[in-house]
């Protein structure tokens, strides 16, 4: 009877203590192999605290190993390091450029503005007068066409800046899944932030020449920097928000 008893709470025991799946636990391991496997291919040095650690299978000792990788493959982590794993298993029968759909993407994206500046830029209505006059005093599709001209100048400088910044993200091993949805958003802010700063924000009103090289700038500026036009938008609309702000 008391055998009995104790195998049943036994079994109560082992199906309600452990309050981690052997999911999580095999996933735990699953990126310490690849942590571990990147800090040698990398020529990282490793923490020799994991060497007593490695063929431990308490959890304690896992969360351990794990930490100490995390912090030995900066500014990697495990997330980006699977997922560059997976671009650059054997198995997948393609080429470097059909592996990263957000490179080929953006490498599109780049000669589609590429395209559209020539093309716009080859027009008679897009010129010195034209530009001169801005969206105020232009019209029909004079005007049409001076925007997309300086929004071709604005995508060509976020695809420059993001082209860039996916090359780094590849080499430090940092590139994630959720940098497309970063990057998409990132590509409408810098056309927004180009026209912004081209046509909003101009700085010279009484040369056509020098408005022509100043406008082609500032779109070119605000394409590629979009993110710190942002943090200046923001951190200005805190402020005015600050002088407004009724003390407690």
């Amino acid at each position: 009877m008391d055998t009995t008893v104790t195998a049943v709470t036994n079994d109560r025991v082992i199906n309600t203590s452990p309050l981690i799946s052997p999911g999580v636990t095999s996933e735990l391991k699953g990126e310490i192999n690849a942590m571990l496997s990147f800090a040698l291919n990398n020529g990282l040095t490793i923490n020799r605290e994991i060497n007593g650690l490695l063929e431990s299978t308490t959890l304690d000792d896992l969360l351990n190993v794990h930490g100490l990788l995390t912090k030995n493959v900066q500014p990697a982590t495990p997330k980006s390091i699977q997922y560059l794993n997976i671009i650059n298993k054997d198995g997948i029968q393609e080429t470097s450029y059909n592996k990263i759909p957000l490179v080929r993407n953006l490498i599109l994206l780049a000669l589609f503005f590429l395209i559209v500046f020539i093309g716009t830029a080859l027009s008679p209505e897009v010129n010195n007068d034209s530009l001169d006059k801005g969206i105020m005093e232009n019209n029909g599709l004079s005007l049409l066409l001076n925007l997309t001209f300086l929004c071709s100048i604005s995508g060509l400088g976020v695809a420059f800046y993001l082209l860039k910044n996916v090359s780094n993200s590849i080499q430090k091993g940092t590139l994630v899944p959720e940098d497309a949805i970063y990057y998409t958003a990132l590509i409408f802010l810098g056309i927004i932030a180009g026209i912004i700063l081209s046509e909003i924000i101009s700085l010279y009103t009484t040369s056509s020449d020098i408005n022509l090289f100043n406008k082609s700038i500032l779109a070119l500026i605000g394409g590629f920097s979009s993110d710190a036009i942002f943090s200046v938008l923001q951190s200005l609309v805190t402020k005015v928000k600050q002088l407004f702000s009724i003390p407690a």
